[in-house]
């Protein structure tokens, strides 16, 4: 799944007529870079969620045939549910195993599919040495498990997520984060530190720095 619904607040103005998927880096929209890493590692199938310009993301990319695989929409209405809601809406669409989740806006030459979740586990994270914007990081990891104590890092935006991790969420609206901090803290979470090329374009100053450097990805 590519979380494609947010309305990239801090990415206006450029946000106000483009979703940040379509953002362009190297000639080609964010989410295109992704949907090629997915395809050439061997995913068939995707999930993109809309919501904000979703329509445009739509025609973009249509059904996914020209990147090699199948893409289906899980459409959000108006008013993105955030990351944690929008997974949600989307179990559907997923199926019973546990399956890929990556925000539209990362740069990465992570070599999908490379997670190690065990069985019993509700999520395996990707976390990223701290960037200058989050020098507090996310979570602690400790020999693979993300828990209470070890090294913070940042979360990358990629992870592997089990259907079960959102059964018990009566909200229709809520972030991801907080699932993952519980099940985190249950001893069911699995992560790696990956050293790689990783950046976000979150706001408009670091999408143009992706642009600025060569590509790694």
């Amino acid at each position: 799944m590519i979380l494609a619904a947010g309305r990239g607040r801090r990415l206006r103005p450029l946000s106000d007529r483009l979703p940040k998927a379509l953002m362009e880096v190297e000639g080609k929209p964010l989410i295109e870079h992704l949907l090629a890493a997915l395809a050439a590692a061997g995913v068939r199938e995707a999930v993109v969620n809309l919501s904000w310009l979703g329509g445009m993301i739509r025609a973009r990319l249509s059904d996914g045939s020209r990147y090699g695989l199948r893409i289906r929409y899980s459409e959000e209405g108006e008013s993105a549910l955030d990351t944690g809601g929008g997974i949600r809406r989307a179990l559907p669409l997923l199926g019973e195993e546990p399956f890929w989740v990556v925000n539209a806006d990362v740069r990465t030459s992570f070599p999908f599919p490379a997670g190690n979740p065990r069985a019993g586990d509700l999520a395996w994270l990707m976390l990223v040495p701290n960037p200058e914007h989050n020098p507090a990081g996310d979570f602690h990891l400790r020999e693979e498990r993300v828990g209470k104590d070890g090294p913070r890092y940042t979360f990358g935006g990629v992870s592997i997520l089990a259907p079960e991790l959102f059964r018990d969420s009566a909200e229709e609206v809520f972030g991801l984060a907080p699932l993952l901090r519980t099940a985190a803290n249950e001893g069911r979470v699995a992560g790696a530190l990956y050293e790689g090329y990783w950046a976000d374009a979150g706001t408009v100053e670091r999408l143009e720095a992706i642009r600025r450097r060569p590509s790694e990805a």
